[in-house]
């Protein structure tokens, strides 16, 4: 599994206009409609999985060039476009309530495209895992509102964002290829305005002793261990720089929204016991296995076997039709609608063999590309 980067957008005020997003809507499904007549799904795919050419994309459409509502308003406009063009790919959840709708869109979709059980199973899988691992793993303070999974018969991407205290949002961009674990190193070619220095990152490569060790505590039965994460007594430590050998300094500036107290519910610990989870995957997806139980087990793990905990943050445009806001210029009612009518009209003639129109876009694409080596 590959996940492709985050980006850190912050929230802008206002509503997408209806007329603007039935723009969007028509322009977002033409370009996916001729990527797919030029390529495949799974390019389509591959694409939004970069969240350089997903945010070129918003941009491209009429949306805010910075802006959180940039990715519910854009894979909103893809979802209804993709979901009535028959492409062959389609788009599950969205923002707030909607995003809980995932699962059983995606049950409905995998029986429309014929996929089966056993594939179902897998990307509903995925689908929980993760909005798991971006809301429990990645602990640096970005709560999940929105997530959509884009799926094609074989493969899907997910999209999803969080927000902070402060209004920020961090997106998060995920890709089925080349699957192997969704809780180890399962970000790549990250990107994001801010950097965190406040994230207890469980998925991080030096942490696997540590994923290994918070299932065994859970398999020898997480009871003995209420006296580290249930500490009542004055005395006791609560508190990770209490462990010792550890540098105060990084434990200072934390944010208190998530100081590393080792609390923990019993009860889900206990639960998880009872599941005996063969690995850290489906330990994460035990109901109420949450950040607390997670970073609960991983200070244990850290304090008495010595192993190996992370703080570092995983994250390591241009306009074609203005912004919705204004910025850098108003959307022009007329020119997306030109845009469209191009595009549709280049669809048309590349089903009966003449691809001139596309061939004029691949030309102008190689001259811009020109341009930017000689600069």
């Amino acid at each position: 599994m590959r996940k492709t980067g985050i980006v850190d957008l912050p929230l802008h005020v206002g509503k997408c206009p209806r007329w603007l997003f039935s723009l969007m809507r028509n322009l977002s499904g033409k370009i996916v409609e001729v990527i797919v007549n030029e390529y495949n799904e799974d390019e389509v795919l591959k694409r939004i999985s970069d969240p350089y050419w997903f945010q070129a994309l918003g941009c491209a459409i009429g949306f805010d060039w910075h802006s959180s509502g940039l990715t519910t308003t854009t894979t909103g406009a893809l979802k209804e476009a993709l979901n009535k063009l028959n492409l062959g790919i389609y788009v599950a959840g969205g923002k707030g309530k909607t995003s809980g709708k995932a699962i059983d869109e995606i049950v409905n979709i995998g029986d429309k495209l014929n996929i089966g059980e056993r594939g179902i199973n897998e990307m509903t899988r995925a689908s929980k895992l993760c909005a798991k691992v971006d809301n429990a793993l990645v602990q640096d303070g970005y709560k999940l509102y929105h997530h959509s999974f884009f799926l094609t018969r074989k493969n899907w991407a997910v999209i999803q964002q969080g927000m902070n205290d402060s209004i920020y949002a961090r997106r998060y961009h995920w890709l089925s290829f080349n699957v192997k674990r969704f809780v180890s190193e399962s970000h790549s070619g990250i990107v994001s305005d801010r950097i965190n220095n406040n994230v207890f990152n469980l998925t991080a490569k030096e942490v696997e002793e540590t994923r290994k060790i918070s299932v065994e505590l859970i398999k020898d039965n997480p009871k003995h261990l209420e006296r580290y994460v249930n500490s009542r007594d004055k005395k006791g430590q609560t508190k990770l720089f209490q462990f010792g050998n550890f540098d105060r300094t990084k434990t200072f500036s934390m944010s208190s929204r998530h100081f590393p107290t080792v609390s923990a519910n019993m009860k889900s610990l206990l639960k998880a016991y009872e599941q005996q989870p063969k690995d850290y995957e489906e330990l994460t997806l035990v109901k109420g296995m949450g950040a607390k139980n997670l970073r609960a087990l991983a200070l244990i793990s850290h304090l008495v076997y010595g192993t190996e905990v992370s703080w570092e943050d995983p994250c390591k445009f241009s306009f074609a039709h203005g912004g919705k806001d204004g910025w850098p210029y108003p959307v022009s009612r007329d020119r997306p609608g030109e845009s469209v009518e191009f595009l549709d009209s280049a669809i048309r003639k590349a089903r009966i063999g003449d691809k001139e129109r596309f061939n004029a876009l691949k030309r102008l694409n190689s001259y811009y590309q020109g341009l930017l080596i000689k600069r």
